[in-house]
Protein backbone atom coordinates (compact mmCIF):
# COMPACT_ATOMS: atom_id res chain seq x y z
CA UNK A 1 0.00 0.00 0.00
CA UNK A 2 1.43 3.07 -0.92
CA UNK A 3 1.37 6.33 1.67
CA UNK A 4 -1.30 8.04 0.01
CA UNK A 5 -3.99 5.12 -0.47
CA UNK A 6 -6.75 5.18 1.96
CA UNK A 7 -6.87 2.12 4.13
CA UNK A 8 -10.17 -0.43 3.83
CA UNK A 9 -9.89 -2.16 6.99
CA UNK A 10 -9.03 -0.87 10.73
CA UNK A 11 -5.87 -2.96 10.77
CA UNK A 12 -4.91 -1.21 7.22
CA UNK A 13 -5.40 2.03 9.35
CA UNK A 14 -2.91 1.08 11.84
CA UNK A 15 -0.09 -0.11 9.56
CA UNK A 16 -0.74 3.18 7.36
CA UNK A 17 -0.22 5.11 10.62
CA UNK A 18 3.15 4.08 10.26
CA UNK A 19 4.05 4.67 7.26
CA UNK A 20 4.47 8.71 7.31
CA UNK A 21 7.20 8.08 10.33
CA UNK A 22 8.80 5.63 8.48
CA UNK A 23 8.80 7.29 5.38
CA UNK A 24 10.70 9.84 7.28
CA UNK A 25 12.84 7.90 9.00
CA UNK A 26 14.20 6.26 5.52
CA UNK A 27 14.66 9.60 4.20
CA UNK A 28 16.53 10.79 7.53
CA UNK A 29 18.81 7.67 7.12
CA UNK A 30 19.73 8.40 3.40
CA UNK A 31 19.97 12.15 3.18
CA UNK A 32 22.51 11.39 6.46
CA UNK A 33 24.36 8.75 4.25
CA UNK A 34 25.07 11.92 1.72
CA UNK A 35 27.54 13.90 4.00
CA UNK A 36 31.09 13.13 2.80
CA UNK A 37 33.28 11.01 5.26
CA UNK A 38 36.05 12.82 6.49
CA UNK A 39 39.22 12.60 4.80
CA UNK A 40 41.72 9.29 5.80
CA UNK A 41 45.00 10.21 5.83
CA UNK A 42 48.10 7.73 6.34
CA UNK A 43 50.11 8.05 9.97
CA UNK A 44 53.53 9.55 9.18
CA UNK A 45 55.86 6.89 9.49
CA UNK A 46 59.96 8.03 9.67
CA UNK A 47 61.54 6.81 6.45
CA UNK A 48 65.26 6.15 8.49
CA UNK A 49 63.77 4.65 12.11
CA UNK A 50 64.34 1.30 11.97
CA UNK A 51 61.39 -0.43 13.21
CA UNK A 52 60.84 -1.86 17.16
CA UNK A 53 61.81 -5.22 15.91
CA UNK A 54 64.86 -4.88 14.32
CA UNK A 55 66.24 -3.33 17.40
CA UNK A 56 65.02 -5.71 19.94
CA UNK A 57 66.37 -9.13 17.85
CA UNK A 58 62.33 -10.27 17.72
CA UNK A 59 61.10 -11.42 14.51
CA UNK A 60 59.89 -8.39 12.34
CA UNK A 61 56.14 -7.81 11.75
CA UNK A 62 55.19 -6.31 8.33
CA UNK A 63 53.72 -2.86 7.96
CA UNK A 64 50.09 -2.59 8.51
CA UNK A 65 48.32 -2.04 4.99
CA UNK A 66 47.54 1.67 4.49
CA UNK A 67 43.90 2.69 4.18
CA UNK A 68 41.86 3.48 1.31
CA UNK A 69 43.66 5.59 -0.59
CA UNK A 70 41.78 8.64 -2.01
CA UNK A 71 41.77 9.40 -5.68
CA UNK A 72 43.88 12.48 -6.67
CA UNK A 73 41.51 15.50 -7.88
CA UNK A 74 40.87 15.46 -11.22
CA UNK A 75 41.85 18.26 -13.67
CA UNK A 76 38.74 20.08 -14.89
CA UNK A 77 37.84 19.50 -18.27
CA UNK A 78 38.09 22.66 -20.78
CA UNK A 79 35.38 24.19 -21.16
CA UNK A 80 34.04 24.61 -24.67
CA UNK A 81 33.02 28.03 -25.72
CA UNK A 82 29.21 28.32 -26.53
CA UNK A 83 28.46 27.53 -30.01
CA UNK A 84 29.49 30.35 -32.72
CA UNK A 85 26.56 31.85 -34.22
CA UNK A 86 28.58 32.59 -37.65
CA UNK A 87 31.41 31.54 -39.24
CA UNK A 88 33.88 34.75 -38.05
CA UNK A 89 33.36 34.20 -34.66
CA UNK A 90 33.60 30.42 -35.25
CA UNK A 91 36.75 30.96 -36.65
CA UNK A 92 37.97 33.15 -34.04
CA UNK A 93 37.40 30.43 -31.68
CA UNK A 94 39.48 27.79 -33.85
CA UNK A 95 42.62 30.30 -34.20
CA UNK A 96 42.06 30.22 -30.06
CA UNK A 97 42.03 26.71 -29.87
CA UNK A 98 45.47 26.70 -32.52
CA UNK A 99 47.46 28.47 -30.29
CA UNK A 100 46.32 26.72 -27.17
CA UNK A 101 46.87 23.72 -28.76
CA UNK A 102 50.69 24.60 -29.70
CA UNK A 103 51.90 26.01 -27.10
CA UNK A 104 55.67 26.87 -27.47
CA UNK A 105 54.92 27.19 -31.37
CA UNK A 106 52.87 29.99 -31.91
CA UNK A 107 53.75 33.37 -30.67
CA UNK A 108 51.75 36.77 -29.65
CA UNK A 109 51.65 40.20 -30.20
CA UNK A 110 52.59 42.19 -33.11
CA UNK A 111 54.02 40.22 -36.03
CA UNK A 112 58.03 40.82 -36.60
CA UNK A 113 58.83 42.40 -39.80
CA UNK A 114 59.69 40.73 -41.92
CA UNK A 115 57.83 37.67 -41.56
CA UNK A 116 59.56 34.30 -42.50
CA UNK A 117 56.80 33.00 -44.57
CA UNK A 118 53.29 33.06 -44.88
CA UNK A 119 51.51 29.85 -46.18
CA UNK A 120 47.63 29.91 -46.41
CA UNK A 121 45.73 26.79 -45.30
CA UNK A 122 41.92 25.74 -46.56
CA UNK A 123 40.61 23.18 -44.06
CA UNK A 124 37.87 21.25 -44.79
CA UNK A 125 35.58 20.14 -41.37
CA UNK A 126 33.22 17.62 -40.70
CA UNK A 127 29.69 17.98 -39.07
CA UNK A 128 31.30 16.98 -35.52
CA UNK A 129 34.48 19.22 -36.37
CA UNK A 130 36.59 16.80 -37.15
CA UNK A 131 39.43 17.47 -40.04
CA UNK A 132 38.09 15.77 -43.11
CA UNK A 133 40.92 17.12 -45.22
CA UNK A 134 43.39 20.08 -45.48
CA UNK A 135 44.54 22.35 -48.69
CA UNK A 136 47.14 24.17 -49.31
CA UNK A 137 46.09 27.85 -51.22
CA UNK A 138 49.43 29.90 -50.85
CA UNK A 139 52.85 28.17 -50.13
CA UNK A 140 55.66 30.74 -49.46
CA UNK A 141 58.39 31.50 -51.62
CA UNK A 142 60.86 30.44 -48.81
CA UNK A 143 60.93 27.86 -46.01
CA UNK A 144 59.00 25.70 -47.19
CA UNK A 145 58.77 23.71 -44.27
CA UNK A 146 56.40 26.04 -42.89
CA UNK A 147 54.08 24.62 -44.84
CA UNK A 148 54.26 21.48 -42.76
CA UNK A 149 54.26 22.84 -39.54
CA UNK A 150 51.11 24.72 -40.31
CA UNK A 151 49.30 21.31 -41.25
CA UNK A 152 50.47 19.68 -38.36
CA UNK A 153 49.73 23.00 -36.07
CA UNK A 154 45.73 22.25 -37.67
CA UNK A 155 45.60 18.12 -36.95
CA UNK A 156 47.18 18.96 -33.30
CA UNK A 157 44.02 21.68 -32.91
CA UNK A 158 41.61 19.31 -34.22
CA UNK A 159 38.57 18.60 -33.36
CA UNK A 160 36.87 21.77 -33.40
CA UNK A 161 33.83 22.93 -32.35
CA UNK A 162 30.97 21.39 -34.53
CA UNK A 163 29.99 23.18 -37.39
CA UNK A 164 26.99 21.42 -38.38
CA UNK A 165 24.69 24.64 -37.44
CA UNK A 166 26.71 26.57 -39.16
CA UNK A 167 26.04 26.97 -43.75
CA UNK A 168 27.54 25.25 -45.78
CA UNK A 169 29.98 24.39 -47.54
CA UNK A 170 32.07 23.38 -43.36
CA UNK A 171 35.25 24.58 -44.80
CA UNK A 172 37.74 27.90 -43.81
CA UNK A 173 40.97 29.55 -44.61
CA UNK A 174 43.51 30.06 -41.90
CA UNK A 175 46.81 32.20 -43.06
CA UNK A 176 49.68 31.37 -40.90
CA UNK A 177 52.26 34.30 -40.11
CA UNK A 178 55.41 32.58 -39.23
CA UNK A 179 58.40 34.50 -37.59
CA UNK A 180 62.29 33.44 -38.23
CA UNK A 181 61.79 31.12 -35.16
CA UNK A 182 59.19 29.05 -36.91
CA UNK A 183 57.06 29.74 -34.31
CA UNK A 184 53.45 31.45 -36.00
CA UNK A 185 50.59 33.30 -34.87
CA UNK A 186 47.02 32.67 -36.79
CA UNK A 187 46.28 35.97 -39.12
CA UNK A 188 42.77 35.86 -37.78
CA UNK A 189 43.99 36.80 -34.23
CA UNK A 190 46.06 39.83 -35.30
Amino acid sequence: MHCTERPATAQATMAAGWCTPLAGAALLMLLSGCSQPPAVTAPAVPAEAPPAAARSGAAPVPPAAPGPATAPPKAAAPRRAAPARGWDEWRRQAAQQLVAANAGRTYDGVPPEPLLAIPVLEVELNADGSVRRVGVLRRPGQAHDTVQLAIDAVHRAAPFAPVSHLPRPWKYTETFLFADDRRFKPRTLD
